[in-house]
């Protein structure tokens, strides 16, 4: 118990203080001093209408998008200032996506989509990169569908295999911008388990952007924004 209590301690991600400006001519701030933690092994859904700045917000926590006043740290380490090429090469290996719509190349195999992260990191051999894709693959319960073409599976399969890629690398964090959003609800059922799975055995911290309200409900924490600042963490 003890030690689950000292990992939750950990803090992976924090945001101190961060705005955000559009000028498009006119300036609107579309966030406002945005501060809040999260620690190793929490699963948190970030809620709020549409426009209220979810998706930027993300943008930023995954260091993809730059341009803002305030403080960002992931694993303790300050983002914020960092080149692009230092920031892609963090993000490679700390931080794994899953978007809305799951981005597989079409014209390769499960397989090689999962591992396309893990080549790129270069951290391991391409066999070794090869086989921590298929204990991904095995994890989520999808191991059959290795050898497929992308193309040839469905929706919900695709979106597992997304999640599988985003774990290639062990990643400190997975963002998530509505990843149940395009699925049914048997298969957004099926992503959800995987997410409380990913926290509750292996200590996954996860941070998720969603519009359903049960899916939230369900996770660890709701994050909850309105007018470009949180109103709840």
């Amino acid at each position: 118990m003890n030690e689950k209590k000292e990992h939750m301690q950990e803090v992976i991600l924090e945001a101190r203080g961060i705005n955000k400006e559009f000028h498009d001519p006119v300036t609107v701030q579309v966030l406002r001093d945005i501060t809040f933690t999260v620690n190793k092994g929490e699963f948190v859904s970030v809620i709020g209408k549409s426009g209220c700045g979810k998706s930027t917000l993300l943008y930023i926590l995954s260091t993809m998008d730059t341009d803002y006043t305030g403080e960002l740290l992931i694993d303790r380490e300050l983002m914020t200032g960092r080149p692009d090429k230092e920031l892609a090469r963090i993000r490679n290996e700390k931080i794994g996506f899953v978007f809305q719509f799951h981005y597989l190349l079409n014209e390769f195999t499960v397989l090689r989509n999962v591992m396309l992260p893990g080549l790129k990191l270069g951290k391991f051999s391409e066999q070794e990169v090869e086989h921590r894709a298929i204990e991904r693959l095995k994890m989520l319960g999808i191991e059959k569908l290795a050898s497929k073409p992308a193309y040839h599976i469905s929706g919900g399969e695709k979106q597992r295999v997304a999640i599988a890629r985003a774990l290639i690398n062990d990643p400190h964090i997975i963002m998530g911008d509505e990843p149940t959003g395009n699925l049914d609800k048997r298969n957004s059922d099926i992503v959800f388990n995987i997410f409380k799975e990913l926290t509750e055995e292996h200590n996954q911290t996860l941070l998720i952007v969603t519009h359903d309200p049960e899916f939230a409900e369900n996770s660890n924490r709701i994050i909850e924004m309105e007018d470009g600042r949180i109103i709840r963490h």
